[in-house]
């Protein structure tokens, strides 16, 4: 009698957890008058900012790809210290990379943060354009060529005009790449202009459903964003229930076709770390 041997086949996809997250620089808002009435203590540093900066760190085991926007770079008001960095060594992420912005003095400069456990081929600075400077976008690429997964995380003026002509830029920045990820605060719906123009000229995919984000304490408006190319399905989106800021911390599950996860470093599905 000669025994079948089992038909063993490679997971065909790696999924992906990623995460978006303005942090407003550790600041706590639960209401719009905490704007006027914490306004001292958001430029002064306190214990308050890092426990909020902790109870992040504890939740991004669950995630690969983690995007910051208003992440301080070090000023007074969070005590010189780089929160990017923080953050990653609190969380066990090995690998991070920030783009300070907007510096004001030494009171306060924001910045773009990536935490990554992939270890990222290339991570270039990109100023955005616009009449106010102090806008960037963090371009990071896993894998060589056309088969790199890139992300990019971005935190986008509040004007439409200067949005416009950032989001014009990132398409530009895009476009030799067919498998992208954009995350970040774009502060702005995805029925805009300027939004439905990225979709019309990139490989981005408008999401199915809106992810209200902000204001944190009762989300009305979709501006915190995880846009995927065409061959990248998104499982899902959620959001967090926890308010590290004014905005909600913004999730999704992804899939990689395998050929892509292998040509960026990642890991297959069998040999990925169990989540708990």
């Amino acid at each position: 009698m000669t025994l079948a041997k089992p038909n063993i086949l490679t997971a065909p996809e790696r999924t992906l957890r990623l995460l978006s997250c303005n942090i407003l620089a550790g600041a706590s808002v639960q209401r719009y008058s905490d704007y006027v009435t914490r306004s001292v203590n958001a430029v002064l540093p306190g214990r308050s900012k890092l426990a909020n900066l902790d109870s992040l760190a504890e939740l991004l085991h669950e995630f690969d790809v983690v995007g910051l926007q208003e992440a301080d770079a070090g000023s007074l008001r969070s005590g010189f210290l780089n929160q990017t960095r923080y953050i990653a060594e609190a969380s066990g992420m090995p690998y991070w990379s920030h783009q300070p912005n907007r510096p004001m003095a030494r009171v306060a400069h924001s910045a773009n943060g990536l935490l990554s456990r992939i270890e990222p081929s290339e991570v270039i600075d990109y100023p955005l354009p616009g009449r106010i400077k102090g806008r960037g976008a963090l371009f990071v690429r896993f894998g060589e060529g056309t088969e790199a997964l890139v992300v990019v995380i971005a935190h986008l003026s509040l004007g439409a005009a200067a949005r416009m002509g950032q989001l014009a830029f990132i398409g530009e920045l895009l476009a030799p790449y067919p498998h992208a990820v954009l995350m970040g605060d774009l502060n702005t719906e995805p029925s805009s202009t300027e939004m439905r123009q990225l979709f019309s000229r990139t490989a981005l995919q408008p999401p199915s459903v809106a992810t209200p984000t902000f204001p944190s304490w009762k989300p009305r408006r979709a501006l915190d964003h995880i846009l995927t190319s065409a061959d990248i399905k998104l499982d899902r989106m959620w959001t967090l229930p926890r308010a590290f800021s004014d905005h909600l911390p913004l999730a999704a599950e992804i899939r990689l076709p395998l050929s892509l996860a292998q040509a960026a470093g990642a890991a297959t599905t069998d040999e990925a770390a169990p989540r708990t």
